[in-house]
């Protein structure tokens, strides 16, 4: 079959599948490398399917350690023209591709649901996000500033600037296919870097639709490639990351442990890291709180992506005050839940990833009904089939059962009872991951005692929306390194350098 057959039957498959007409013009088959659309040099190709329905979506080029090199060395020469544009012509290009965005948002939403599985509504929210971060790195890179010392000598002036770092090397999740990939990469082109990122391989698509607009964008050859491939050639495009002289940075989201293994990989080069790890969150209830409030909140953050976030709740605490009245209308509220399809109307739940992390879900479960907890609602797989999981409620779990040690990433809301503010606080600090906690209370006292006491990077306070491109997202202990999204999400992508003039 010829190539421009096999990109036209690619085309015809997922507009399909997706069900609309515009979305020929972001369709793409192919990795995008140094400005061109390129397959893989010895033309392997790896499937991207629905995880609702096992549907094909399309395949894609399931690359290696040499074009992973190749994208670095065009990179690396891109970047020695980039690093001298005007903070504000790099500001008008990231603007240019933030309205692209915007302008295709219903588009990219339908890809994402479809090779993601969350529900359009969610789709369309994340395409918003994600956009959001082009629009406030855009604004950023003009604000990169520098500092002017105050000398201790008479004859000297001193004073610090901020230059862009090199070749950021990125590796971004498949549960937030688009504003993983903005967050990361909005930043490093504002400060004046160039990208090289590798998308989950669960969900390219969307990595390779934002290619195609920063192309439209403007966003010259080199300065922002993507490598796909399947899990097998993963570990080979990390190392190359990891271990290239041409690399100076590497960002990565994703799980704790393939975190420690690039940063024991990058040590070799002594690069800049940036991890955004797992979480374990905290979700805590106390006696005072607005027991409604908390509900919704419990809701809307557990279940949002089928709780496949990283800083979704993980661990439900509920003082025993209002334990009883927590566990019964959390339980009615999640059994409304409306698990289907993520492009059908009225679904609140889609499915899982795939069969590997419902297998996770149905271990915690069984665990923790092991350890003596009830379950409430929910409890097995889906009657959908397939990767479907019921949303489901466990109480009275212990603090032994392994869901309280170990991210769930899934549709299970375990509550535990807890008695007092100190020994809530020890339960939800003993863990060696810290990016996300929450709580509700109307004590202020407490409110202030919990927040500082709380052993995480970021704390939601009678709120779970606390995700925004103006925030620094971030963790603490082994959730990772650095901040993403905020002014400080360009310090990833740039080093300061100190000059000292003689006068």
């Amino acid at each position: 079959m010829s190539v421009g057959i096999t990109i036209l039957s690619t085309s015809w498959r997922l507009q399909q599948r997706l069900g609309h007409r515009k979305y020929s013009s972001l369709l793409r088959n192919k990795a995008f490398i140094n400005g061109a659309w390129v397959d893989s040099k010895d033309g392997q190709k790896f499937l991207v399917k629905n995880p609702s329905t096992g549907e094909e979506l399309g395949d894609v080029p399931d690359m290696g350690a040499r074009e992973a090199e190749s994208a670095i060395e065009h990179a690396y020469e891109a970047f020695q023209s980039w690093k001298h544009t005007t903070a504000k012509w790099r500001s008008q290009i990231l603007r240019k591709w933030f309205n692209l965005v915007t302008e295709n948002q219903e588009e990219l939403a339908r890809l994402l649901t479809a090779e993601n599985g969350k529900t359009l509504a969610e789709a369309e929210g994340e395409v918003g996000y994600g956009a959001s971060f082009l629009e406030w790195f855009s604004e950023e890179a003009k604000r990169n500033y520098g500092d002017v010392v105050p000398s201790p000598a008479r004859n000297k002036r001193m004073l610090f600037i901020r230059q862009p770092i090199g070749v950021a090397a990125m590796i971004t999740p498949w549960n937030f296919p688009n504003a993983m990939i903005t967050r990361k990469v909005g930043a490093a082109l504002a400060a004046g870097c160039t990208a090289v990122v590798k998308p989950g391989e669960d969900t390219p698509l969307s990595a390779l639709a934002l290619a195609e607009l920063a192309e439209q964008a403007g966003v010259p050859p080199g300065v922002l490639n993507i490598v796909t491939c399947g899990r097998e050639n993963a570990p080979a495009i990390g190392k190359v990351f990891c271990e290239s002289p041409l690399v100076s940075a590497i960002s990565f989201t994703g799980s704790t442990q393939t975190g420690k293994h690039l940063l024991q990989m990058s040590a070799s080069t002594v690069k800049k890291t940036s991890m955004e790890l797992g979480g374990n969150a905290p979700f805590i209830v106390f006696d005072s709180a607005d027991v409604d409030a908390a509900v919704a909140g419990a809701v809307g953050s557990k279940f949002r992506g089928t709780g496949q976030t990283c800083i979704c709740p993980n661990r439900i605490f509920a003082q025993s005050g209002i334990y009883e009245e927590f566990c019964a209308k959390l339980s009615t509220a999640v059994s409304k839940l409306v698990t289907g399809d993520g492009r059908s109307p009225g679904t609140s739940v889609g499915p899982m990833i795939n069969e590997r992390a419902v297998e996770k879900v149905e271990r915690h479960i069984e665990d923790a009904v092991a350890h003596g907890a009830k379950v409430l609602t929910g409890g097995k797989r889906h009657k959908l089939g397939g990767s479907f999981f019921e949303p489901t409620v466990v109480r009275d779990v212990p603090r032994e059962a392994v869901v309280c040690s170990e991210e769930t990433f899934g549709p299970l809301a375990p509550v535990i009872k807890f008695n007092s503010e100190e020994e809530v606080l020890s339960l939800a600090n003993f863990t060696r991951v810290g990016l996300a906690g929450y709580f509700y209370s109307r004590d202020m006292s407490q409110v202030w005692r919990v927040a500082e006491g709380l052993e995480v990077g970021m704390v939601g306070i009678n709120e779970t929306a606390i995700s925004a491109d103006c925030i620094a997202f971030g963790g603490v202990k082994e959730s990772g390194l650095g901040r993403e999204g905020s002014k400080y999400g360009l310090e990833e992508y740039s080093e300061i350098k100190y000059l000292c003039f003689g006068v």
